[in-house]
């Protein structure tokens, strides 16, 4: 995913034995099951001096591998290299996950204080000539070394990844670089915690019970639930996470109180304010364009996507275009639907952005009877994670057990021992599903200890799935909206791609892949969400366990169309508003964001009451969550997933062969070989855009 910062942290993940005398868990193995990290003893106060440490142990490795004599290979150097800096990554790991699933004022100042100097620990030791030049020497005799396929692609990543840092560059670029990676970390942190602030900082508190009109029940009690947790018994609390908000602006009557949450939502960081991120995006563009202007390239995509499927900024226009003319007249005629129901209302208003998804809704229950109220009884939190089991079981043959003595770093944390079906033992996975003033917005998958084998033996894997999801309400489980669902699905799929990683180096393993390929294992998975075989697994009511109707079933079949034109056009908009900020040219950053957004909108023709879904200062994707130039990998994966669900529709859902097939192909090759090789393995051809196409309603079923 992050090659770069994958193979700067190293990738090695056994426990560093080491200053046993010190109470700083970093410091020792890991006495704990499977050797997880022990979240209970972790204090923020071990982060500094366990960041220091690591830091000096791995540019002690480095200094011992640059003075070595003897001539360069691929096991003294390469290897070498890849097996440093096991304390940093350890620390690393757990600091970067936590501050963004659990964080407080404690970590946010840590990471504030070590951005510059995480920054320069890695330009220090990519920028070492002496190291370079070792590489150098082993790539340059890449072809007589008998590699295997594996060790080509380690050793050309591992090259690749030091000219792309500059090491090729005359040292006063290099040290023009040092300053831009240094401001360029302080700056994306700040985006990160500015847009965590303003989340946290809104709140629509309802007094009037005649507000909460057309609101279901559940959303009604957990509203009243959070108010309580603030001490205003009596009222209700609406937030700008996804549980609160999105069924909110579906739901409820009052329309001035829609448009009240929704322009809090469009206007994050947009005040002027201590927590404003206009300057500070603007300024990353800028540094980008500069940085990739050093290393030779045309503009921050063309340096990006030299490593993705996509290669150049052209190929992703193409595909981003198309999508886009096909979208276009679908959305045009939703709009009009829209807009007609409310004529029918005849209150003579216009449609607005906080009017879609409310007049959606009510347009979905009237063509198909069918209302995501219906739905959500059937889909509680704990019968879907059992559905993913039993679906994992039945492709993969894997096993969940619950570990209640595996410490977690928060109370709503599971841990989930994960073996194969002969009780071997694959790896450990978190699972983190409730939203909290401590965790950003979103839904993610990660990672606190990669999958390789080391000294002959292989180490298996940690990984967590962190999303928000409504929390349980009244007498109620938590009950998961249909959009719920498919995320968790899509996030198990990355959780997958980590836990079956079958690899040698943790740099290549699970989810080290470009970014366009990254999301077929999480977007495959979501096509089994909704296929009935699947569904009745898991689609069960809460209070009677009747399995969802076929009645219902149909519906949903026959409504899965619906709306694919605004789902669609708002992800185009964000994907190619993405863009135009990446193939700027240096000093063609504008000074005015939202004027340069808003141009970027127009040039498409994209309709006023459709916001591109992240816009400039709240895309935390491209500003500070590693998708730069890489926000339209999710339309070029999907391209992929749709394509390769063909063969388990043919073939059968839960089809043995394709499942061995897709899991032995992709799920465990990680980033050992160039993506279209390993899909092709799988799929015998190149994927084909038409499944995408029908599968969204963009063309006619054949």
């Amino acid at each position: 995913m992050k090659l770069l910062c994958l193979l700067l942290l190293a990738t090695a993940a056994l426990p560093v034995l080491a200053q046993t005398t010190t109470a700083n868990p970093f410091f020792s193995a890991y006495q704990t099951p499977f050797g997880v990290p022990p979240f209970d003893k972790i204090k923020p106060a071990h982060f500094e001096p366990a960041f220091e440490e690591g830091m000096k142990r791995q540019m002690a490795e480095i200094n011992a591998l640059v003075r070595r004599r003897d001539v360069p290979t691929f096991q003294n150097t390469i290897e070498a290299f890849e097996r440093s800096g096991d304390l940093f990554e350890r620390v690393s790991t757990v600091f970067g996950n936590l501050n963004g699933a659990n964080t407080n004022d404690e970590l946010q100042a840590i990471a504030r204080t070590l951005a510059p100097k995480l920054a320069k620990h890695g330009d220090d030791i990519r920028l070492n000539p002496l190291l370079f030049q070792r590489v150098r020497m082993v790539y340059e005799q890449r072809d007589k070394l008998n590699l295997t396929t594996e060790q080509k692609t380690l050793l050309e990543k591992m090259y690749k990844s030091f000219v792309r840092a500059g090491a090729a560059l005359p040292a006063d670029k290099q040290e023009r670089l040092r300053a831009i990676n240094q401001e360029s970390a302080t700056l994306t942190l700040k985006f990160s915690q500015n847009l965590l602030a303003e989340n946290n900082a809104y709140a629509l508190v309802i007094e009037k019970k005649e507000d909460l009109s057309g609101l279901p029940e559940a959303l009604v009690a957990a509203a009243a639930d959070d108010a309580k947790k603030r001490k205003l018994d009596g009222k209700w609390v609406f937030t700008l996470q996804n549980p609160s908000i999105m069924p909110f602006l579906e739901y409820a009557d009052n329309r001035a109180l829609r448009e009240q949450i929704f322009r809090a939502y469009t206007e994050r960081g947009n005040h002027g304010d201590e927590r404003d991120n206009k300057a500070v995006m603007a300024r990353l563009v800028a540094l980008r364009a500069e940085r990739a202007n050093l290393l030779g390239y045309a503009n921050h995509a063309a340096y990006i996507l030299e490593e993705q499927m996509a290669k150049t900024p052209a190929k992703v226009s193409e595909l981003l275009t198309q999508l886009w003319e096909a979208a276009k007249p679908v959305v045009r005629q939703e709009a009009a639907e829209l807009q007609a129901l409310m004529d029918a209302e005849g209150k003579g208003q216009k449609l607005e952005g906080w009017d879609w998804r409310y007049y959606a809704e009510k347009l979905r229950k009237q063509k198909y009877d069918l209302g995501e109220q219906q739905l959500k009884p059937y889909f509680s939190l704990e019968n879907v994670r059992q559905g993913i089991f039993t679906l994992c079981g039945r492709l993969y043959g894997l096993q969940f057990t619950r570990r209640t003595d595996v410490p977690t770093y928060h109370e709503d944390v599971t841990a989930w021992e994960v073996k194969e079906a002969d009780g071997k033992h694959v790896g450990v996975l978190f699972m983190d599903f409730h939203p909290r003033a401590s965790k950003r917005g979103g839904a993610w998958m990660t990672s606190y200890r990669r999958q390789e084998v080391k000294d002959g033996q292989k180490v298996t894997p940690v990984v967590s799935i962190v999303c928000n999801f409504s929390r349980p309400a009244g007498d109620a489980p938590a009950l998961l909206s249909m959009d719920e669902v498919r995320t968790f699905f899509h996030e198990f799929g990355h959780a997958l791609h980590g836990l079956l990683s079958n690899v040698t180096y943790g740099s290549l393993s699970g989810t080290s892949v470009p970014r366009d390929f990254v999301e077929l294992p999480s977007q495959i998975m979501e096509n089994w969400a909704t296929e009935p075989e699947v569904m009745q697994f898991y689609a069960k009511h809460y209070k009677t366990g009747e399995p969802l109707p076929d009645a219902l079933v149909r519906k949903m079949k026959q409504s899965s169309l619906f709306n694919q034109g605004f789902t669609t056009t708002e992800y185009l908009a964000a994907s190619l508003l993405d863009m135009d900020y990446h193939t700027l040219a240096p000093g063609q950053t504008p000074t005015d964001v939202l004027a340069f957004e808003k141009k970027s909108m127009d040039k498409i023709a994209l309709i006023p009451q459709i916001p591109p879904r992240y816009r400039s200062t709240y895309f935390q994707h491209i500003f500070s969550g590693g998708y730069s130039a890489g926000y339209y990998s999710y339309i070029w994966s999907a391209v992929l997933d749709a394509d390769a669900f063909e063969v388990f529709k043919q073939k059968g859902l839960f089809d043995k062969k394709s499942a061995e097939s897709f899991r032995k192909n992709v799920l465990e090759r990680g980033g050992t070989d160039e993506p279209m090789t390993l899909y092709k393995r799988f799929r015998g051809a190149e994927p084909d855009i038409k499944p995408l196409l029908r599968r969204r309603g963009l063309v006619k079923a054949s």
